[in-house]
């Protein structure tokens, strides 16, 4: 079965921080399409989900972001679903705000949470979305900005986003990844404008 993981920090205090926009990718999925209650185990917490009569997992790592690994392969052995069949959604600082890309596999890309499921899995063969969440910070303060909350003017491009990053996954669960790939990784959030 396909498995939709999306990597955050759990804890109100990284709540709404641009790090956790993969929890409010798979929160935004659960809400719409979940079916019963959330499975937790202590390491995730997992959620089955229909779209169009497809059924699917929807997962949230509970170990931490760098710690993402042991989560990943708890659930997958407790699913028995395949790691090729898990798409991992991310933040990316290497995206402008609310760009959405999809790919078959690859590097980490700097991200520690995607190298601890590439260390502990010992494969990079499995799907991402990566998310955009800019870089407007000063030298030496990636952590702070990647821990820091969305401004509201932001947050009106991010929650356009997260739309569709659902819509991208969804069209994942029901055609396939390359299907999804062709038709929403060109495709830009601007903000509303105000009349």
């Amino acid at each position: 079965m396909k498995m939709i993981t999306g990597l955050g920090n759990p804890g109100n205090a990284y709540w709404d921080t641009r790090h956790n926009v993969g929890f409010d990718i798979a929160d935004a999925l659960i809400d719409q399409y979940g079916q019963g209650e959330i499975s937790k185990s202590g390491t995730y917490e997992m959620v089955e989900c229909r779209f169009k009569g497809q059924s699917f997992l929807v997962m949230k790592p509970m170990t931490f972001m760098n710690r993402s690994g042991s989560a990943v392969t708890k659930a997958l052995a407790h699913s028995q679903s395949r790691l090729e069949e898990m798409i991992v959604c991310y933040d990316d600082l290497n995206l402008p705000l609310g760009d959405i890309r999809m790919k078959q596999n690859g590097s980490a890309g700097g991200h520690n949470g995607v190298q601890d499921i590439i260390d502990q899995t010992g494969s990079r063969e499995f799907p991402r979305l990566r998310f955009g969440i800019g870089n407007d910070f000063p030298r030496g303060m990636q952590v702070e900005y990647v821990l820091s909350r969305f401004s509201s003017a932001e947050k009106e491009v991010v929650e356009q986003s997260i739309d569709q990053a659902v819509d991208a996954l969804t069209t994942y669960i029901r055609a396939d990844l390359t299907t999804a790939m062709n038709h929403f990784n060109k495709k830009t959030i601007q903000p509303k404008t105000q009349t």
